[in-house]
Parts: structure tokens; C-alpha cells; sequence
């Protein structure tokens, strides 16, 4: 029998199994995963930001695990010889109503604590030659990394402190019964004392498999991103984001510096028609049909039926989606946007058709359960385990 046995090789599920390890060293421990390495979903699929928490409502868990996450983020990466930068983001304004709303995010970026600078647009152009707008805000915190690289150092850091990693072992049944939990996988069965669960795109099926209804439900939006080409690789010394739009849920095509040299365009943000839907001709009818009868996903399509269709028009005509951006880059053309993966947002939607924005647990008697882990989470990824932790000590001694 395990101790511990933790759900899902993210991002989440390592930082939680490294800080286990290190905060229990006497304690035996299992960490599965249904694919056959780290980070092959959320945390391998995304832009690589080091967030700064702009844009997060002052206290909520999202701002605080944000702030001290780019600084953990940081620190691990120099303790693993990780390769990070700290180039900043700019917020940039391109008309009067975008000005009005970068007013509203300089008062937030105060309430949460950070450093940043408001720039005029000849102090923007000033900095970015290639980005033009009205006025900007500068956040030097910001930075870039491959989080799939600081997964990769959490799972070797797990397993030198003895922690097991066994991959290729899908989840089919979990049971909690009395002083344990046994866990059905494709590749055998296994029990431990207590479960933490970091399931992504499948949170809401496992809390299902122990037996609750979960209250929420995920829906996927697929993340689509364009690549420049490698000429167009100084276009930009920073990351350079729009104002977004308070009445959408997401925050609109960026640049985005890679850690690689490359700079990448996007995401938009369209539903996926499978959980794990990376390219466009993904469809499983059974996740369509789940979704299209669940009434929280039903009330959230229908109020953002306007700007849906319009991410889904940009989706499949790249011209819509190259105007997004020259918006502040009126330089690119359509030739510039080259094919690069998509990821897949884990959406959690609550019954009442809710975008639930912040941080979500369901927990039971013997298990901890990352139900809703949205952006900035792989920012985030050393606090929240700290908060799961929290969580473990809480079960254990409730236990």
C-alpha cells in the first residue's frame, strides 16, 4: 500500500508530488499518469509566460498563488539551471475605449502589488518600433520559460527522493473505503492511504469516478497559435498583449516571445469538439453530445454566441485572425503567420452557466481533488501545491 498516490503528471500533479515527497521523505509514494511522459496536455500546450498577475481580482487565489508563484517560478528554475527570461509585458491600447480600460487595469495591477510603468504611445513606440497604440503598460516581472522543461525538473526531483512515476496508467475506477483508497488504472490496481487528483481536462470525470456529482462541468476551448517566422524573431523585445475586454472571458491575441528565440500569435479561444481536441478535425460525438446537453455549457454558449462565432470565423479564416493582431502590429502580413500547435483550456463551467474563474477543490475523506486550475496555473504551479499540501494536513489530521 501507497501513502499517497497522486492523479495527473502536469504541471500541478508534480509540484504537489515533489513538495509531498519533501514534506512527508518517510512516506511511500505513486504518482500516474495515462500518457507516456510529463506535461502532454495543459502544461506542455501554452504560451510559456511567466504571469505577473495583472489581471486578477485583488485577494482572490489566483492573484496570490500568481505573485508568489513568478517568484517561486523563478527561483526553482535558477535552482535547476532551467532557462527563463524576464523581458516584461506591455498591455497596449490601440483606441480611447482600450485607454479607458488600461485606467481600470493600472488600479488593479496597484491593489495586487506590482511594479509597473504607464507609457504614452511615443514612449511605447519608443520601446516596441513595431507595435503601434494610444498608450501602453509596462510589466517588467513578466517572463518566459518552457514549462514543460520545469515539469520534467519536478518529476526528476520527485523520483531522486523516492517517489515512483508510472506512465501509460489511464484511470478507469477509483473506490474510497474505509482507511484507504484503491485505484483501478488500465495497467492494474493500486491503493494508498490518501489520493490528490490533478486531472485537467478530465477533473470533473474523476470526482464522478469517487461517487459525487461535481457541481461543474469542463469545457474545452481549444488555444490556436501561429508561429512568425524566424526572420521576424526581434520583432519584439517584450510580450506584448491587448487590453482585453472585460465582457469576454479571455484576453485576446498576444505576441509572445518564446524561450526559444521564436514568437508565437495567439491564442484565440474556440470550443473544442473532444476533451482533448488539438486540431481542428478532432470531434468525438460523445463528449459533443455530453456537452451539448449540459445546461451550464449551454447558457455560457449562448450569452457569448457573438464573440464565439467570431473566434470560431478567425479559426478558420486566417485573415480574420491576422487583422486581431495588426491591430498594434500593422506590419505582419498574411504570410508571417506560420502552422504551430494548439492546446486545450480546461474550462470548468458551473450549473447556472458560470465560468468559474478562480481556483476550485472538491475534496472527500481520503482525497484532494484540483478541480479548476485556470491561467495563470503553470505560473503558479509551486504555491498551489503548497495549498494542496495544506489541504493533505488537513485530511490527515481530520482522518
Amino acid at each position: 500500500m501507497y501513502d499517497f498516490i497522486i492523479l495527473g503528471g502536469g504541471i500541478l500533479g508534480l509540484s504537489t508530488a515533489m513538495q509531498l515527497s519533501e514534506r512527508y521523505p518517510d512516506k511511500k509514494m505513486l504518482l500516474l499518469e495515462k500518457e507516456s511522459g510529463p506535461a502532454r496536455h495543459q502544461s506542455g500546450h501554452n504560451s510559456g509566460v511567466i504571469h505577473a498577475g495583472v489581471y486578477y481580482t485583488p485577494g482572490s487565489l489566483k492573484a496570490r498563488f500568481c505573485l508568489e508563484g513568478n517568484r517561486a517560478t523563478r527561483e526553482f528554475c535558477e535552482r535547476h539551471a532551467i532557462p527563463f527570461e524576464i523581458c516584461g509585458k506591455l498591455l497596449v491600447a490601440t483606441n480611447e475605449q482600450e485607454m479607458q480600460r488600461m485606467g481600470a487595469l493600472w488600479e488593479r495591477t496597484a491593489a495586487n502589488g506590482l511594479e509597473r510603468e504607464w507609457l504614452s504611445g511615443e514612449a511605447l513606440k519608443e520601446r516596441e518600433p513595431h507595435i503601434t497604440g494610444l498608450g501602453a503598460i509596462f510589466v517588467p516581472s513578466s517572463g518566459i520559460v518552457s514549462y514543460a522543461r520545469v515539469a520534467e525538473a519536478m518529476a526528476d526531483e520527485f523520483q531522486r527522493r523516492g517517489g515512483q512515476i508510472r506512465y501509460d496508467h489511464e484511470v478507469t475506477a477509483i473506490a474510497e473505503r474505509t482507511g484507504e483508497v484503491i485505484v483501478g488504472t488500465s495497467r492494474g490496481e493500486f491503493t494508498s492511504r490518501y489520493l490528490v487528483t490533478c486531472a485537467g481536462l478530465m477533473a470533473d470525470r474523476i470526482v464522478r469516478l469517487l461517487g459525487r456529482n461535481p457541481g461543474f462541468t469542463i469545457c474545452p476551448f481549444r488555444g490556436e497559435y501561429y508561429r512568425l517566422p524566424d526572420r521576424l524573431s526581434d520583432i519584439v523585445s517584450h510580450l506584448i498583449y491587448p487590453i482585453p475586454d472585460p465582457s469576454m472571458p479571455f484576453l485576446g491575441v498576444h505576441l509572445t516571445r518564446m524561450i526559444d528565440g521564436s514568437v508565437t500569435v495567439g491564442p484565440n479561444a474556440v470550443l473544442a469538439f473532444k476533451r482533448e481536441g488539438y486540431r481542428k478535425g478532432d470531434v468525438s460525438l460523445l463528449d459533443m453530445a455530453r456537452m451539448f446537453s449540459n445546461p451550464g455549457i449551454l447558457k455560457v454558449l449562448g450569452r457569448n454566441l457573438q464573440p464565439g462565432l467570431h473566434e470560431m470565423k478567425n479559426s478558420l479564416w486566417r485573415r480574420g485572425y491576422l487583422e486581431e493582431v495588426r491591430k498594434y502590429c500593422p506590419s505582419l502580413t498574411l504570410d508571417d503567420l506560420e502552422p504551430w500547435p494548439a492546446g486545450v483550456r480546461a474550462q470548468a463551467v458551473s450549473r447556472d452557466g458560470r465560468l468559474i474563474d478562480d481556483f476550485l477543490f472538491v475534496n472527500t475523506r481520503r482525497t484532494v481533488n484540483v478541480c479548476n486550475a485556470p491561467s495563470p496555473a503553470a505560473t503558479s504551479a509551486l504555491p498551489i501545491g503548497r495549498h494542496i499540501l495544506e489541504k493533505v494536513g488537513e485530511m490527515i489530521q481530520a482522518s
